[in-house]
């Protein structure tokens, strides 16, 4: 299956029926009457998140729907059926824009959430609705209001705790690899990741979702490279897993670089917990490991972990600090104490 993360519709609801202009005529009745029923109303489009999809590649073969329109009144009071409603499916993670791609229609984060995005026309008085005392015998009836037509854009954000980031060859799918069941492509070229990808992995018996995206290079803001588009999958995440390559030769400008990328993207996520690991330390010699362990520590904030696939070196230390951020939990494994976030509670002392 492709992945298709982005897609244009247009959608129509149904036009309502329109009502009847019917008489009664039966024998026996010296005075009939008017009879004529009402039209149904047009189907309403509706989205829903739905499990079991990852990705909008239905939507690339098909992108007109179109509700049914209500049924015609009839005469003898009969009204017309309701117009069968359309629901698009779409994975959980799925934005809803409006045709301009940016005003927010709604946005479907759970499994189950529903949205109704065009609303069916309202069906037509039929002539029995306008008998009066004095108009015994009106010949008028209303047609069905017309539906509603938008075209929408639909933008989707993989649902995933912790997102891998760095430069190409950093070494991420071959930690999404290692860690979970995930088979992405690995290759000894820059950009073999050309579409997210998702793993779930266990530590401690605790399951978690990794997210890996397209690498970013210099200026991939301004469309460099495939860009910062794929940013937008790691936008939901707790914790991102910044990857630095051992065999970059400046790796302090390196993470600097994506640093920079995540920053211009904006959306929150240079604000997020982040964990930086130096990736294939398995390919240095001590002394360069220190060097380069060194070098990457002073422009990071936090502590660098050292990473090896080969020898699955901080593998589990990794995943144990993913896991840390995701849960809340402090550096030992408990949970933070309650008083911590106390109203009042600042740097040790209560006002």
């Amino acid at each position: 299956m492709k992945f298709l993360d982005q897609a244009k519709v247009y959608i129509r609801s149904g036009d309502g029926g329109a009502g009847s202009v019917s008489f009664r005529r039966e024998k026996f009745i010296e005075f009939g009457g008017p009879d004529g029923g009402d039209g149904g109303r047009g189907g309403d489009i509706y989205i829903e998140a739905v499990a079991g999809l990852n990705t909008l590649i239905d939507y690339r073969y098909q992108q007109h729907f179109k509700a049914k329109t209500g049924g015609h009144g009839m005469g003898r009071n009969r009204h017309g059926a309701g117009g069968a409603d359309v629901t698009l499916k779409v994975p959980a993670g799925t934005q809803v824009f409006a045709d301009d791609n940016e005003t927010l229609i709604c946005d479907l984060s759970t499994v189950g959430e529903r949205h109704r995005l065009a609303a069916g026309g309202n069906g037509g008085f039929g002539n029995a609705y306008f008998k009066t005392s004095v108009n015994q015998a009106p010949r008028r009836a209303n047609p069905g209001l017309e539906g509603e037509e938008l075209t929408i854009w639909l933008r989707l954000k993989l649902i995933a705790d912790a997102g891998l980031v760095g430069l190409p060859n950093a070494g991420k799918s071959t930690f999404l690899a290692t860690v979970t069941r995930a088979r992405p492509k690995i290759a000894d070229y820059p950009f073999t990741t050309l579409h997210p990808g998702l793993g779930v992995a266990k530590i401690d018996d605790t399951e978690f979702v990794i997210a890996d995206i397209p690498g970013l290079i210099e200026g991939a803001h301004e469309g460099v490279g495939i860009g910062d588009r794929f940013l937008g999958h790691v936008e939901r995440t707790s914790v991102l897993l910044h990857l630095v390559s051992a065999t970059e030769e400046d790796v302090a400008g390196s993470y600097v670089t994506v640093r920079r990328e995540l920053a211009a993207y904006e959306h929150g996520l240079a604000e997020k917990p982040e964990i930086v690991a130096l990736s294939k330390v398995d390919t240095l010699t001590d002394e360069a490991r220190e060097e380069k362990m060194a070098a990457l520590q002073a422009v990071a904030e936090g502590p660098v972990l050292a990473l090896s696939a080969v020898t699955r070196e901080g593998m589990t230390e990794a995943l144990r600090s993913l896991r840390r951020e995701i849960s809340g939990l402090t550096s030992d494994g408990s949970l933070p104490e309650p008083d911590r976030f106390a109203v009042g509670h600042r740097g040790g002392e209560e006002e």
